[in-house]
């Protein structure tokens, strides 16, 4: 007689589900035989293979390497650099882990000598989307089912392999396609990246660790599925670690995702896609689809699958986006997760107890720091008029000293901007300074091998000024010089100019003035320093988002973000069910 077919029985996964989502069988013993040595099958079952409750490694942030010279990492990076110069990289479009090429390509050029070509990348059209979307889905049956610790491995391994034998790829591509020094590179590409993916899961460890406590006779569980359908994740040029973090995140947490790298940062993209690769993400998790924006955006936010959004960029992208879905809130399955992060117009304001020198400093670094391109960039500074001379001239001789040019000269303080886009753009702003206000230093701008334009200071006697209001992300910095009996009334100005609130610093040795700041400012800054320049948080120690036109604040590197890539299901077990209708007050009349 020919034996039955072996079958597995449905077991529990992780998160409590069975993986057919029904009750379990019993197998017969005579189809649940094994041979010595061999394996019972595992199809169309999910089995644990580890007993125990697991903790993951304690996160840490991964140390700065100084490359100084004659160090080993010197002349690592150095190497790479030059041979990745070298390369010209075909990058293509990654749909459930198959490569494809549209032959429509886009050069990916070096910023600072913009006839310098690194690669091309394919561009995708609508119909990629769709089927990237189709991946995701695909994916998803399976991953969100994982247990979780076996998704966190992956980007463990991610973040291990960063912080070695992948540093200075990830680093050289960073340098050479977005323009960033090496320190501004390693803080960034090899380090920041490393921690988000070694933080978010101890993060995600502790939310799943919050359980709801369980009366007498009953298991109360909280399940934290995935959410139903997928996350469309678009990164923006100047972080690679946010190009890394922003599909990563809701990957962790079981979800899949269609990821839109931004055009100017697809070098990055492409090395930090085979480093997923090679940790052992699933084909099909993050499918990588770069080209035009808004034709991708056309198909992912109208799709009835959308779960979620996790952005960077804009505030007129993000709120284009953000009414496109509530237009479209009829179409979906569920209500999507809206997470951006945005704009920036984030100030210093230096109290008149402040030392100039450290108020110079932070300008110096928080204003010019690749080129003035972070959303937290100081772009505008409120000083003291009894300090600002000496404030001014001390900025002004910092900034005689900043290098500006090619990044692979490590004497070089500041790189190119991004594109000829952005140099038009910040040329026309220090233009208008020229005729509407005064430029203290700098206002130099060639764009003819590479897109430099000098630190630049401007100085207005206007507080409303549109260069104190208007987002320019460019090394340009705005200064108002305020009357010392008029603190109360420079914080109300500080907190009114703009509508961002992203990231600001007050400087004092007066701690009465830094209480007044903390208080006046609350809501002007989502990251608020004090005695510091408003950039360069960690993960881990300085969360990092803000709110009014800056975005949603759900802080990327925090439980609080990865919350947002979570739907919770609460499950009560009853361990002795009741067999009776009646309660006992129904005894007598």
């Amino acid at each position: 007689m020919k034996a039955p077919a072996r079958k597995s029985a449905p077991v529990k996964s992780a998160n409590g589900k069975h993986s057919n989502g029904k009750a379990p069988s019993a197998t017969p013993a005579s189809s649940a035989a094994v041979a010595p040595g061999e394996l019972p099958s595992t199809s169309g079952a999910i089995i644990a293979a580890v007993n125990g409750v697991r903790r993951v490694p304690a996160a840490y942030n991964e140390p700065i390497r100084a490359y100084a010279p004659g160090s080993p990492e010197r002349a690592e990076l150095k190497a790479r650099l030059d041979r990745m110069a070298n390369e010209k990289v075909d990058i293509p479009i990654v749909i459930g882990g198959r490569e494809i090429r549209t032959g429509v390509l886009t050069k990916v050029v070096m910023p600072h000598n913009h006839g310098h070509v690194l690669g091309e990348f394919h561009k995708a059209e609508q119909k990629h989307v769709t089927q990237a979307i189709k991946a995701a889905a695909a994916a998803r049956k399976e991953w969100a089912n994982w247990a979780w610790e076996d998704r966190a491995a992956v980007f463990l391994r991610a973040a291990e392999l960063l912080a070695t034998t992948w540093r200075s790829t990830m680093n050289s591509a960073t340098m050479l396609g977005q323009s960033k020094t090496v320190f501004q590179s390693e803080i960034d590409a090899a380090c920041e990246l490393t921690d988000f993916w070694r933080y978010n899961v101890q993060y995600a460890q502790e939310l799943y660790s919050e359980q709801p406590v369980s009366g007498a006779g009953v298991w109360n569980q909280m399940d934290y599925r995935a959410l139903e359908g997928f996350v469309y994740a678009v990164s923006p040029f100047n972080f690679t670690a946010i190009n890394g973090n922003l599909p990563t995140a809701p990957a962790l947490m079981g979800n899949t995702c269609v990821w839109k790298p931004a055009s100017t940062a697809m070098l990055s993209a492409y090395y930090i896609m085979k480093l997923l690769e090679t940790a052992g993400l699933p084909p099909g998790v993050i499918n990588m689809i770069p080209g035009d924006a808004a034709e991708i955006s056309e198909i992912a936010l109208n799709h009835r699958d959308l779960a979620g959004v996790h952005f960077t960029g804009s505030t007129g992208v993000f709120n284009s986006m953000w009414k496109t879905i509530g237009d479209n809130m009829s179409k979906y399955a569920t209500y999507p997760r809206i997470v951006g992060e945005t704009g920036g117009k984030d100030f210093i304001v230096a109290h008149p107890s402040a030392d100039p020198l450290v108020v110079a400093t932070a300008i110096a670094r928080g204003s010019f720091e690749y080129q003035g391109q972070k959303c937290s960039a100081a772009s505008r500074v409120y000083i003291a008029r009894s300090i600002w001379k000496k404030v001014k001239d001390a900025t002004v001789g910092m900034m005689g000293e900043i290098k500006v040019g090619d990044t692979r000269d490590f004497r070089n303080f500041m790189g190119a901007v991004i594109d000829k886009k952005s140099f038009a753009k910040i040329s026309s702003y220090i233009d208008d300074a020229k005729t509407n206000a005064k430029v203290v230093s700098g206002g130099k701008a060639t764009g003819d091998q590479g897109y430099f334009i000098s630190p630049t200071l401007v100085e207005t006697e206007n507080p409303a000024y549109r260069l104190l209001r208007e987002e320019i992300f460019g090394p340009v910095v705005t200064a108002y010089v305020y009357d010392d009996s008029k603190w109360g009334e420079t914080l109300q100005l500080v907190d009114k100019t703009s509508p961002y609130a992203l990231t600001g610093a007050v400087i004092s040795q007066d701690r009465g003035a830094v209480r007044e700041a903390l208080l006046a400012l609350r809501n002007a800054a989502g990251n608020f320093y004090i005695n510091d320049k408003p950039t360069g948080a960690l993960v881990g120690q300085q969360p990092f988002g803000g709110a009014r036109a800056s975005g949603t604040n759900d802080k990327a590197g925090s439980k609080m973000n990865l919350q947002r890539w979570v739907s919770a299901r609460t499950i009560k077990e009853t361990f002795v069910p009741a067999t009776d209708f009646k309660y006992p007050f129904m005894a007598e009349k």
